[in-house]
């Protein structure tokens, strides 16, 4: 038994690990190989949109609900596949000059998005499946472990392996040639040594509807998109931007409200209408959970306050504080960074002795008190705390030319609000686990994952707005605000939550 606990504990970190691998590499390493390679600011912010199918996953993941791939058991082949498929795209970009190709390059970055949004919907599915209630405070704990390592490797390693004095000075082409490699790897270990689900439900729908239902969808979604990008955003901003105090930007705010209200609408009515029925029936299924509306509002405010307060941490840093880039970067890339893989292990460990309830609680309590530590910084300023020597080094991955000095208050503000959010990311994933069904597992964990992103999209420009509005400390003191709904909304739901220890 224990021997059993063991290996679904590890495959779930390396498979964590493959999950969060390809995410920079249609991001921030993308870009930055765009860079290099002379591209303008204009195209290359135009190419940050091949991130969409990350938020819009939970269309298809009713598929992966609904079809099993011959041979490989439940979930395990649309991981393998996905994985696969991922190896050849990411070897087949490396092929690519995106300088004099740039139409083929961005089509195959759109599919490295789609793969690895794919894999994330089947991997999320497999892991609510696999891990027994008991498991999945360690399981959520272990798959951020993995995932923020493997967000290390593509998105920080890799800029040292391609710099020419600090790294190997490989090129970017090698760079993605060796990350098809690890995912060709990933692909053989998800099939040989990944444990089978048993014998579970599955949706009892009719598949060719379902196709159907989910091309209706897109194209719904699409057109929605277009409608809002090309016709209302346009309006709004030649009809209100003028009058507005701060330009544009309340009017963005306004045009993603309205993009919002438009596609949700558009998107369920057309499921309805197209008989898209494993999307509906995943709905459906949730909600006839206790309290399930009112977790869908604790999903989108659990990590509101902790998105609020880092939204703007990088500028606060460099332009309100007046940090270096080096201290910055230490601080926040390498302290920080490691520091909430710790706090995610320290939360997976206390969420067994507490339980779910208590430890959701508890961890919503020291997310909010950490942003006090910001707002200490913006009013006590530097020099507070003394300061710390981090020495020169070279670990052969990662490498520190010149010794940095951080500054001593900057180094305790990030421990605290990273260990915290490390905490309570844990738990949070383990509260999505635990709400999922095993039928409609990859749909479920789909919609409250692209449910969870809500929140952080709004923040981002409302926090901008508030900022230049409001001055640094009155912000950071806003944020604590943003984390109490979260708190009444727990007690309201400790009845259902407890209950949820026990749920399969």
């Amino acid at each position: 038994m224990q021997l059993a606990r063991l290996h679904r504990l590890v495959v779930i970190t390396l498979l964590g690990f493959a999950s969060g691998l390809p995410l920079a590499l249609s991001g921030q390493a993308m870009q930055a190989w765009l860079t290099q390679a002379g591209l303008s600011l204009a195209t290359i912010g135009f190419l940050t949109l091949v991130g969409l199918p990350y938020t819009f996953k939970f269309l298809w993941a009713p598929l992966i609900d609904r079809f099993d791939l011959p041979l490989f058991g439940r979930r395990r082949g649309w991981i393998a596949l996905t994985q696969a498929l991922l190896a050849a795209a990411l070897w087949a970009i490396s092929q690519v000059d995106p300088a004099s190709q740039l139409g083929p390059f961005a089509a195959l970055a759109l599919l490295i998005a789609f793969l690895s949004a794919s894999q994330d919907a089947a991997y999320d599915a497999y892991r609510a499946d696999l891990l027994p209630a008991e498991e999945r405070a360690l399981g959520a704990s272990l798959n951020t472990l993995g995932y923020r390592l493997a967000m290390i490797v593509s998105g920080g390693l890799a800029f040292i392996w391609v710099d020419a004095n600090a790294g190997g000075g490989l090129s970017w082409p090698q760079v993605y040639r060796l990350f098809a490699a690890l995912m060709g790897g990933a692909a053989l270990l998800t099939l040989l040594a990944s444990p089978r689900l048993p014998r579970t439900e599955r949706p009892q729908t009719d598949g060719r509807r379902d196709l159907i239902g989910f091309a209706a969808v897109l194209v719904a979604v699409g057109l929605g998109v277009a409608f809002v990008q090309q016709g209302l955003a346009p309006a709004l901003q030649a009809w209100l931007a003028p009058a507005t105090p701060l330009g544009g930007r309340w009017v963005d705010l306004l045009v993603l409200a309205c993009g919002l209200a438009l596609v949700i609408p558009l998107a369920a009515w057309t499921a309805r209408r197209a008989h898209y029925d494993t999307l509906m029936g995943g709905l459906q299924d949730y909600l006839r959970q206790p309290g399930a509306v009112a977790m869908l509002v604790l999903i989108v405010f659990y990590k509101l306050g902790d998105a609020f307060s880092v939204s703007l941490l990088t500028p606060f840093l460099l332009t309100g504080m007046h940090f270096s880039t080096a201290e910055v970067g230490v601080a926040n890339k390498v302290f920080g960074l490691w520091l909430s893989i710790g706090g995610a292990l320290l939360g997976g460990a206390l969420m067994l002795r507490l339980g779910l309830f208590r430890a959701l609680l508890l961890f919503a309590v020291l997310q909010g008190l950490s942003n006090l530590g910001y707002w200490w910084l913006a009013v006590a300023g530097q020099g507070q705390m003394g300061s710390v020597s981090v020495p020169a080094f070279d670990w052969l991955i990662v490498k520190l030319a010149t010794a940095t000095t951080l500054d001593g208050g900057l180094l305790a503000v990030i421990a605290v609000d990273n260990l915290c959010g490390g905490m309570g990311t844990a738990a949070f994933i383990a509260f999505m686990m635990a709400l999922c069904r095993q039928a409609y597992s990859a749909t479920q964990f789909a919609l409250l994952s692209a449910l969870s992103a809500v929140g952080r999209v709004w923040v981002g420009p409302l926090a901008g707005v508030l900022a230049e509005g409001l001055g640094w400390p009155s912000f950071f003191l806003l944020s604590l605000l943003f984390s109490l709904p979260a708190l009444g909304l727990l007690f309201w739901l400790r009845g259902p939550i407890s209950s949820l220890d026990s749920a399969k």
